[in-house]
C-alpha cells in the first residue's frame, strides 16, 4: 500500500531527522504504521539495510526502539510487526472515542473554552474540496482522517488530548485502514467530518458532540466487526520484504 499523503522522512509537520540512525527509524517506523510492512514479514536487517542504503546498525537500533515503542515485536527468528489483538483493540477504540469527545465536551462544560475558528474553518475548507472531488478507495484514506481529528481536536486547546489521540490513533492504524475501501464509506467520512465542524463553527456544541460520538462509534459491536474483519484481512495479507 502506498502512502502518498506523507513524505519521505516522515508525516506532515513532523521535524526532519538529524542523523542516519533517526532517519532509518522515522521511514522504518512509517512502514510499519502504514501497513507497507506485513504482519506475517520478518524484517530482516540484511534486506532492510539494503531498503535504505546503511550498514545493519541503524537498522538494528530502529527496531530496538520500534520494539520499546511496542510497534513491533521480537519472535525466534526475528522482528515482526505487532498487530493489536480485539481485546487490545476494544480498548484503544474506547479511549479514542473518550478522546474526541472530551475535546468538545471541555468547551460545553466551559463557556470560556472556544475552538480555534482558524484550524476549523481551513478544515472546512480541506474537506469541502474532498466532497467536490472525492478520492478513489484507498486504505491511506486514513492518514487524512488522522489529520483531520488531529486538528479539530488541536482546536479545543488541549494540546495533552491532542497528543493522546494521535497515539492511540497511530497504534490503531494498521487496523483502521481497511475501513477505508470503498467509495460509499470515502464519501460518509467526508460528509460527516464536514457536519462536525460546521456544527462547532455555529457554536451548536451539543449538536457537534452528537455527531462526533456516532461518527467515530457508538455502538462498539459495529467497531468490534469492522475490526475483526480488517484483522482477518491482514492475516491473509503476505507481502515480500
Amino acid at each position: 500500500m502506498d502512502t502518498p499523503m506523507y513524505t519521505q522522512d516522515g508525516p506532515p509537520g513532523a521535524e526532519a531527522p538529524t542523523s542516519r540512525r533517526d532517519r532509518v527509524y522515522v521511514l522504518l517506523r512509517e512502514e510499519v504504521l502504514s501497513g507497507r510492512i506485513a504482519p506475517r514479514t520478518r524484517m530482516g536487517e540484511v534486506r532492510l539495510a539494503e531498503r535504505f542504503g546503511v550498514s545493519r546498525t541503524p537498522v538494528r537500533e530502529a527496531l530496538a526502539r520500534l520494539h520499546s515503542d511496542g510497534l513491533v515485536e521480537r519472535r525466534d527468528n526475528g522482528f515482526y510487526a505487532t498487530v493489536p489483538n480485539l481485546a487490545e483493540l476494544r480498548d484503544l477504540y474506547e479511549l479514542r472515542v473518550t478522546l474526541e469527545l472530551r475535546g468538545i465536551s471541555r468547551a460545553i462544560e466551559d463557556p470560556t473554552v472556544r475552538h480555534d475558528r482558524r484550524i476549523l474553518a481551513a478544515e472546512l475548507e480541506r474537506w469541502e474540496l474532498l466532497r467536490a472531488s472525492p478520492p478513489e478507495p484507498d486504505p491511506s484514506f486514513v492518514l487524512l482522517d488522522e489529520q483531520y481529528h488531529a486538528a479539530v481536536s488541536r482546536a479545543s486547546g488541549n494540546r495533552a488530548l491532542t497528543d493522546a489521540l494521535i497515539s492511540v490513533n497511530h497504534r490503531i492504524r494498521r487496523v483502521r485502514m481497511h475501513d477505508f475501501r470503498t467509495a460509499d464509506r470515502i464519501g460518509s467520512t467526508i460528509d460527516e467530518h464536514i457536519a462536525i465542524v460546521e456544527h462547532l463553527l455555529a457554536d451548536e456544541l451539543d449538536a457537534a458532540y452528537r455527531a462526533m460520538h456516532e461518527h467515530v462509534g457508538a455502538s462498539m459491536a459495529v467497531v468490534l466487526e469492522r475490526a475483526e474483519s480488517a484483522l482477518t484481512h491482514m492475516a491473509l495479507h503476505t507481502d515480500v520484504f
